[in-house]
């Protein structure tokens, strides 16, 4: 079977709809479907709630669909480094289901695996237990976390087969493979493309059996989220005009 469409937009024009319930892989910037994303945002859907570990930054991955209003509610575990983001939530205008991280990346599991929900620990006493079903288990206390099941998945990686069988590289492995498994329809962008049989098995990190579409985006953007960089300094020989 070849799952492969010619583009982002192709991909996505017959899926998706506004109140859909959205996962994003990716980790800040570092492996985000940059292009889905975009395609995402020119379809005028509305009305979403994404899931991801972070909302982009300003004008660059989820931050694009904050600024055109089309999220109305974000599942997340980090929301620094966007400034609208930030307004948007304190204005009041959009809804913030905030997650643990480690319990994020859980439910979004938890989702495709078919387990409805889990008790952990983690927020026990603070904000993120509010309202939530609390049990004891050996003395100890936990709250109940459903899982997360998504309408649509949109997912990058670095390489795919055309049966969409899915290979990540590095940081890109953090939220990926969890998205890719937790939607209903997944997508994958991928910078390689290679003929069934190429790929090792031992090598595959999602079986194709989860992704229903794959686009190919040979050349990424892969912008830094935040560029920090070491003064140089200078050798006190170097300083004293001697020569080094």
């Amino acid at each position: 079977m070849n799952k492969v469409y010619e583009g982002a937009r192709e991909a996505l024009q017959d899926i998706v709809a506004d109140g859909q319930t959205v996962a994003v892989g990716g980790f800040g910037l570092c492996g985000i479907p940059e292009q889905l994303i975009l395609a995402l945002r020119d379809s005028g859907v509305k009305g979403l709630t994404a899931v991801s570990n972070n909302a982009g930054v300003d004008g660059w991955g989820l931050g694009l669909l904050l600024e055109t209003r089309q999220i109305r509610k974000m599942i997340s575990s980090y929301v620094g480094e966007n400034k609208e983001f930030e307004r948007q939530y304190l204005a009041g205008e959009l809804e913030l289901e905030f997650t643990p991280q480690g319990t994020l990346a859980e439910r979004m599991r938890a989702g495709g695996a078919g387990i409805p929900g889990f008790y952990t620990k983690t927020g026990v006493g603070t904000v993120v237990a509010q309202g939530k079903e609390h049990k004891d288990f050996d003395g100890e206390t936990y709250i109940l976390e459903r899982g997360i099941r998504a309408d649509l998945a949109l997912v990058k990686a670095w390489k795919a087969d055309r049966a969409g069988n899915l290979v990540y590289r590095k940081t890109a492995q953090n939220f990926n493979p969890l998205a890719a498994t937790c939607g209903r329809v997944t997508v994958a962008e991928v910078e390689e493309l290679v003929e069934v049989g190429q790929l090792d098995p031992d090598e595959i990190d999602t079986p194709g059996i989860f992704v229903q579409r794959v686009v190919l985006n040979p050349n990424p953007e892969k912008r830094i989220e935040q560029r920090t960089v070491r003064k140089m300094e200078t050798p006190a020989s170097s300083a004293a005009g001697e020569e080094v």
